[in-house]
């Protein structure tokens, strides 16, 4: 009996890694230099995309004073898929345009990612490429675990489904073209999103949900450096 066949790697994908935020729940200072696990932790949200088969090419969007401290971190950790450090913009949606617009002109799959989340696995990045490249947009999420409550005027109001609820992680994939348009569309409308799926959601795109992790952490407070932590000592075991 013949195996199954197995997929061709979806051509031409690029990382855009999204670095340039405040860190103003960390205190002011760059949480993406800080150490973790004896790296810092950009360093390992690199390293991830480095190593990651699907990937072929990787650019970075940070704070212009950023630039040089992150192409020398980059130089050292050995990324070679690396193809340009570029200024972000003043939201979200400038950072990721620039970003896109950074990426090689032959890219057709442009994976979105979070520079705070370090322990993103190659698993839930490929498994987000290959969604993208059949439907279009995917995006990774895992189930939500609490109880959640609506709340008003301080009081719990009833009860939300947490089987119909999910955290959305990233990457988030989607074809260049699909992203282009829908966040000039954002731009021109003046509204602002939390992610990417959202500005292709209200383009009327379906984004394709597929398995997220829980250790797909982002680093976002004080607590979270010996959370990751635990995570990667326990991988190492």
């Amino acid at each position: 009996m013949q195996g199954k066949k197995k997929k061709s790697a979806p051509a031409a994908v690029c990382a855009v890694i999204v670095a340039a935020g405040s860190s103003r729940r960390m205190g002011g200072e760059n949480k993406l230099l800080l150490p973790l696990a004896g790296a810092p932790v950009l360093a390992h949200t690199l390293s991830a995309f480095e190593k990651c088969a699907t990937v072929r090419d990787i650019v970075l969007v940070c704070r212009e004073q950023d630039i040089m401290p992150y192409t020398d971190l980059a130089r050292a950790c050995g990324i070679s898929k690396l193809r340009t450090v570029t200024r972000g913009g003043d939201s979200r949606t400038a950072s990721v345009l620039a970003g896109i617009t950074a990426a090689p002109e032959d890219t057709v799959l442009v994976a979105v990612h979070d520079g705070a989340r370090p322990l993103v696995s190659e698993a839930v990045i490929t498994e987000a490429v290959y969604a993208a490249a059949e439907c279009g947009a995917a995006a990774p999420v895992v189930p939500v675990k609490d109880s959640i409550k609506r709340i008003e005027n301080g009081c719990i109001a009833a009860d939300v489904p947490r089987d119909t609820l999910a955290a959305v992680q990233t990457p988030q994939v989607f074809r260049r073209e699909v992203l282009l348009r829908a966040l000039r569309e954002a731009q021109r409308q003046g509204r602002s999103f939390t992610d990417d799926c959202a500005a292709v959601e209200a383009l009327g795109q379906t984004v394709r949900a597929t398995h997220g992790s829980y250790e797909n952490i982002k680093i976002t407070t004080p607590e979270d450096i010996p959370a990751a932590e635990a995570f990667l000592n326990r991988e190492d075991d």
